[in-house]
């Protein structure tokens, strides 16, 4: 599997993109939503990565900065027909590692509180997230779990 920084110009990831943030309509509430749509992905805060295996892309994940020490995990998604088979782990992997080299020390992130949600929640744990408050501009919300590492 290849990592690498990706543009966001490639209609493909556009498309995988569009999927997630339908997705995530459909289980969400649309108040409770946070994805990233394509243009506040291409933010200059903003660093995404692309998974491809031979050259089909299989997963995505980001970062935004928050400030000089803390950035925020946004746009992890593998596809679905994929999951559970080790892309989202080393994608993980690979943002916590450039999360580090450049300079971040605490990497935190929200994700959904529905059952739907209880693997990515999982992955987060076996990597060293652990629960938190509302960082950011996020409110308490049901919806949301709210986890943070110090790296």
């Amino acid at each position: 599997m290849k990592i690498a920084v990706d543009d966001l110009s490639g209609p493909e990831i556009a498309e995988f993109l569009h999927a997630h943030v339908q997705q995530m309509r459909a289980i969400t509430p649309l108040e409770s939503k946070h994805a990233l749509d394509l243009d506040e992905l291409r933010r200059p805060e903003v660093t995404f990565w692309a998974a491809r295996e031979e050259g089909t892309l299989v997963g995505c994940g980001a970062i935004k900065r928050l400030d000089a020490s803390h950035a925020e995990l946004k746009s992890m998604r593998t596809d679905p027909r994929r999951t559970r088979s080790g892309i989202a782990s080393r994608l993980l992997e690979h943002i916590l590692a450039e999360a580090g080299r450049r300079g971040f020390t605490r990497l935190s992130l929200e994700t959904g509180s529905a059952e739907f949600f209880l693997p990515a929640r999982k992955l987060y744990e076996k990597f060293g997230f652990v629960r938190c408050a509302p960082f950011a501009a996020y409110r308490s919300d049901p919806n949301s779990t709210f986890m943070t590492k110090q790296l």
